[in-house]
């Protein structure tokens, strides 16, 4: 008896795997730097929580309200464009059918080929053809803006979460460093599992995250031990 051969694909992943590398990433990186930036600003240790917690509220809110607006501009377009490929398959099924065969032309098949591919695919979903192969829109790539908004909070929380909880169990007088390091190491460990869970190079992803992170939370540090006033 034969097995279904079953294949899963890294690209699957990918709407997910943005949103979330993005959100922890952002999560870490800004809760980081604005926490270093107060805290060289000599503020006490209630203000730098503080700092912290309002961080990470807030930018768990603004990547939600930003991802949810932004993937649902692009759900209104691929509704319209699909509305518009309706209307068109409606009106005029014969010119959808050569164009749709063309496309598999340009894309290798010989002319008959593509003729009776395009006719039983059309036959069977007309507006899944066309939706696919001529607009680029499939289930993998298809805007979900409640479900992206939902995991960029989630994961920017999650992120957040990290520089909150160095400063809520570090002394006060070492609590820039720490918050650096876990931050720089956490940064790391989620570039690189980013990476390999994309199939791309670890040390690439590794390198290339800490190093602009590492780049931001220095300059954020600068400003406020430069033009910072020492709160009470």
């Amino acid at each position: 008896m034969r097995t279904r051969h079953r294949e899963h694909h890294k690209i699957a992943s990918i709407n997910w795997l943005r949103a979330a590398v993005l959100g922890a990433n952002d999560g870490i990186v800004s809760t980081a730097s604005l926490v270093l930036g107060i805290a060289a600003t000599q503020a006490s240790h209630s203000t730098v929580l503080l700092t912290a917690l309002a961080g990470l509220v807030s930018g768990s809110m603004s990547m939600a309200t930003g991802e949810y607006v932004s993937v649902s501009s692009q759900a209104d377009t691929e509704l319209a464009a699909l509305d518009e490929e309706r209307q068109e398959l409606k009106h005029d099924d014969a010119g959808e059918h050569r164009e749709l065969a063309a496309i598999y032309v340009r894309r290798g098949l010989q002319p008959a080929l593509a003729q009776q591919v395009a006719q039983q695919l059309m036959a069977h979903d007309a507006l899944g053809a066309h939706a696919r192969d001529e607009l680029g829109i499939s289930e993998i790539t298809q805007a979900r803006p409640l479900q992206a908004a939902f995991a960029s909070a989630c994961s920017f929380a999650s992120g957040a979460a990290l520089p909150l909880a160095v400063v809520a169990f570090a002394p006060a007088a070492v609590v820039s460093p720490c918050v650096a390091g876990a931050a720089l190491l956490a940064l790391a460990i989620l570039g690189g599992l980013a990476a390999k869970t994309g199939g791309a190079r670890v040390t690439t992803g590794v390198v290339r995250v800490t190093f602009w992170s590492a780049l931001a939370m220095g300059a954020t540090f600068g400003i406020g031990a430069l033009f910072g006033v020492a709160t009470g």
